[in-house]
């Protein structure tokens, strides 16, 4: 059996990638985390006024429902308004989510500027170029951020290695072709 040689992309390639990357998606991250935390402050200071609300409650002047509904009403109070605190907490994160979802998706869309793309096909080796190459489809339009991330992904996760083999397995094949 005879030893693969694979050309492998060196750490200036991920490197390239990663500080590009960070580049063109620094704004997106910005306003997510700042988004995070406005929502988290304003939360957590709505969360104080219905828990406050909620503690503020008295059920002794309600004599509609008589003295054991009363009670029973006053007892269970705070976790009525636990579990309203929850299950809103739950809502908030989710959309909070979401938004940051729908931003990051925004900047995956991004097109990749000129001076980076310049910076990408003048520094990656072939092996990252290939890569590259594969993540971009289709190819009928501009290269984006999302196209970046995928072959930095795959990038480290040796895609460089199986692009190499399945080009001489498939060179193996078109010669057998050829002879037969």
């Amino acid at each position: 059996m005879t030893q693969e040689s694979f050309q492998t992309p060196s750490r200036q390639d991920s490197a390239l990638l990663r500080r590009i990357l960070l580049k063109l998606t620094a704004t997106a991250k910005i306003v997510s985390a700042t988004l995070v935390v406005l929502v988290a402050l304003v939360w957590y200071d709505l969360l104080n006024r219905l828990l406050a609300f909620g503690n503020g409650i008295d059920y002794a002047g309600n004599h509609i429902m008589g003295a054991e509904a009363t009670a029973l009403l006053q007892r269970y109070n705070p976790y009525f308004w636990g579990a309203l605190v929850i299950l809103c907490t739950i809502i908030v994160a989710w959309l909070v989510y979401q938004a940051v979802r729908a931003i990051l998706a925004r900047s995956r869309l991004k097109l990749v500027d000129e001076h980076s793309f310049q910076q990408l096909s003048e520094q990656l080796s072939a092996p990252a170029l290939d890569v590259l190459l594969w993540a971009w489809q289709p190819r009928d339009e501009p290269l984006r951020v999302g196209d970046l991330q995928l072959a930095h992904q795959e990038l480290a996760a040796g895609r460089s290695g199986r692009l190499q083999r399945a080009a001489r397995q498939l060179a193996v094949l078109e010669n057998a072709r050829q002879r037969g």
